[in-house]
């Protein structure tokens, strides 16, 4: 899908002075070449491999067996255009052959315990909530995992969450479940453009025994400003400025999740 291998790969990752670590084996170079695609060429993603991705899913680890997370494909031309809208409108979510949208799960568990005498009364704290969504991270990533192996590209759609009583009606949710993010696939275009994005250095996010307050971010700010300005993005800002305006900034429409989930029975006690 993208050709860089592993050395190149972890340099983009890294910074070009970030020494590449020897006797990696090459297979890991195609998982530090993921990054996020927003134009799609036009070609088919049979079902058979959708229900194959679904099955990667479905194989990612999940928290004691309970399986808290379901996944709806929106593919109506009517609805997949009320499911961008609802998501800022975003013109890869109109262009994917596929869209899904992924959820936290709990009322099925809750049936299931209810079918065999059980109360589920424990489903509203907030461990539960917590393991769905990590149920539905893995999942997701798995997925993309495997359709990377197939050259089929993606992109996360954090806004499915902008508006989520709208997504609850549009998908015809039940009590105790949310959409949570979207997820777009696709082969990629060959005009698609999509640059693999610089991260942390391993140095500031790999503790190794206890957690070091004092390191820093080393030379990320400035690795960011050059990548930010490479894609037209922000001249001038860094990964710090950015990422504090995004957090001391208010939520807008999202600051109705938390009521929304205990409308749904999540009231996360």
């Amino acid at each position: 899908m993208f050709g860089e291998n592993f050395g190149e790969a972890w340099r983009l990752r890294y910074g070009s002075e970030s020494p590449v670590p020897g006797g990696v084996p090459d297979q890991l170079a195609r998982f530090l070449t993921h990054r996020s695609v927003r134009a799609y060429a036009d070609r088919e993603i049979s079902r058979d491999i959708v229900a194959g991705l679904v099955a990667a899913a479905q194989s990612a680890a999940t928290s004691s067996n309970l399986q808290m997370w379901s996944v709806v494909s929106v593919q109506d031309s009517d609805r997949r255009n009320e499911i961008a809208r609802l998501c800022a409108d975003q013109k890869q979510i109109h262009e994917a052959p596929w869209f899904f949208a992924f959820c936290v799960d709990l009322e099925r568990v809750a049936r299931a315990s209810e079918a065999v005498g059980e109360n589920p009364t424990a489903l509203d704290a907030a461990e539960f909530y917590t393991m769905g969504v990590v149920d539905a991270a893995l999942a997701a990533e798995r997925m993309v995992c495997a359709a990377e192996s197939l050259g089929i590209a993606s992109c996360y759609i954090g806004a499915l969450r902008n508006d989520v009583y709208a997504v609850k009606k549009l998908l015809g949710l039940p009590k105790r479940a949310i959409g949570v993010f979207g997820l777009c696939l696709g082969y990629p275009a060959e005009s698609a453009g999509a640059e693999i994005k610089p991260r942390l250095s391993q140095e500031s996010v790999w503790f190794e025994e206890v957690y070091d307050e004092e390191r820093g971010l080393g030379d990320y700010d400035e690795r960011m400003v050059e990548f930010y300005e490479s894609q037209g993005m922000n001249p001038g800002v860094n990964w710090s400025q950015r990422s504090g305006r995004r957090v001391s900034g208010e939520l807008g429409s999202r600051e109705a999740i938390r009521r929304f989930l205990a409308e749904q029975g999540l009231d996360l006690r």
